[in-house]
């Protein structure tokens, strides 16, 4: 049989199917190294040679395929790869469509670390210096993938990816398999902590068991921890406006107060052309005193196990909006009973130690604490921090929620604004919340400030 295609003879055979490009073999070495690594946890010796090949013929350190070597020590060593983690797991575009094979092993190479480093956490006991690496090299990851260090602490999806959560995890297993009590007491290995959201949630499980020099390291931590993210949400607050001008209080008048185009405008009847001057028989001066009120800001806070970085962060959000001289702030803590923290709510850090985690859900013990705080209905805001999961299934607590907003409350239910990602909340109350018109903030404790700026501003 004669084969007509054109360029081939008769009886010349089909072409060979393309080689792979060698920078194509290249990466595929250094993936399949890492999903082995991953997955196995044994080296595979013919797939760390030949990854060892290419990372030095593409003249990057050794180092880089160590899972012992923290990326710090990798930069410390070479400084030029620091600006290469940075955003190297964003995506680049093509240049006019061409793939840079080159620089795509290259990465290849550079995320491997880091994927391997983070993932790769092994069994048995933690050390405090093996929890302060694991922390740094996480940083560098979310570095690499766009977002500003911490983000797995802040409760969002790190580069839109959702990874914040996954992280999140894992350090929380970290710091379990740590012996907590052990470091605690040794002054030297608690200094190398790094305050983190799972460990303040161990730190405050514990504190009960903790005497001396441990208790004295586990109240630094969390002070600490506190201080760390009030810095971060003191400056989001401080962003809201002073507040309404107050039109009851007539303005003063002095120069400076004066409205000079409402003075022109409201004078032009007295404008005379033969003149040319304008007569000004009334001056009008801008109105500069502002309300003064203070709106009242109640915060119940579900102190239950599940609740945990939930109630930190919005512990913290309730000490700062109480620095503000236009808001009064009343904090209360339940579980099966309700405590009034309000006495001490200028101070997360106290608060948190006056709390007891875990126990069940009782939200109707809360409630009757909490109505008698509410002096002006219109005036206040009332923000519930739980799952919403109550010990009473008949749901008592949402009959006594209904008429607090009815009296013109502004209530805000919170779901969660967490360091672990989304939480669940009980679908009964989360349609009779967006029902009510007032849907279950959950994710970001930026979604909280927002709403509270909104209505105490």
């Amino acid at each position: 049989m004669t084969d007509h295609t054109p360029g081939r003879g008769p009886g010349s055979a089909a072409p060979p199917p393309a080689e792979p490009a060698p920078d194509d073999n290249r990466r595929q070495v250094l993936y399949w190294r890492l999903l082995a690594r991953l997955f196995d946890h044994e080296e595979q010796s013919a797939l760390e040679a030949a990854s060892l090949a290419v990372v030095e013929d593409i003249g990057l350190p050794s180092a880089l395929l160590d899972p012992g070597t923290a990326v710090d020590s990798v930069v410390q060593r070479h400084p030029e790869l620091a600006d290469e983690f940075d955003g190297l797991m964003t995506p680049e575009p093509e240049a006019d469509g061409v793939r840079d094979r080159a620089a795509e092993v290259r990465r290849a190479a550079l995320a491997s670390k880091l994927l391997l480093n983070v993932f790769a956490t092994g069994s048995g006991t933690v050390t405090a210096g093996q929890l302060a690496r694991w922390q740094s090299d996480a940083s560098w990851l979310e570095r690499a993938l766009g977002t500003p260090p911490g983000e797995r602490s802040a409760g969002a999806g790190i580069g839109g990816n959702g990874l914040g959560p996954e992280l999140g995890a894992i350090e929380a297993d970290l710091v379990h398999r740590m012996h907590l009590r052990e470091v605690l007491a040794d002054p030297a290995l608690a200094a190398r902590l790094t305050p983190s959201m799972s460990l303040i949630e161990q730190l405050l499980r514990d504190k009960g068991n903790l005497s001396g020099v441990a208790l004295a390291n586990a109240k630094s931590l969390i002070r600490r921890y506190v201080d760390q993210v009030a810095q971060v949400l003191r400056t989001q607050v401080e962003k809201a406006t002073v507040g309404e001008l107050d039109r009851s209080v007539p303005p003063k008048r002095v120069f400076r107060n004066l409205d000079l185009d409402r003075t022109i405008w409201k004078n032009l009847t007295n404008w005379s052309p033969q003149e040319e001057q304008l007569y000004v028989d009334r001056l009008y001066y801008r109105h500069t005193v502002r309300r003064t009120t203070p709106q009242r800001l109640i915060v119940v806070v579900d102190q239950s196990g599940s609740m945990v970085d939930s109630m930190v962060n919005c512990t913290i959000l309730a000490s700062i909006f109480a620095g503000l001289s236009k808001v009064d702030v009343h904090l209360i803590a339940y579980d099966t009973r309700a405590v009034d923290l309000t006495p001490w709510v200028h101070d997360p850090f106290d608060v948190l130690l006056r709390t007891n985690l875990g126990g069940g859900n009782d939200g109707p013990v809360a409630m009757a604490m909490a109505r008698p705080k509410i002096a002006e209905p219109k005036n206040t805001v009332m923000v519930w921090i739980s799952d919403f999961y109550e010990f009473d299934r008949s749901q008592p607590l949402f009959e006594g929620i209904e008429a607090v907003h009815r009296s013109g409350v502004r209530f805000i239910p919170v779901g969660s604004v967490t360091s672990s990602g989304r939480q669940e909340v009980n679908p009964w109350f989360r349609e009779r919340f967006k029902a009510l018109g007032t849907p279950v903030v959950s994710g970001h404790i930026n979604k909280l400030v927002h709403e509270l700026k909104t209505f105490l501003t």
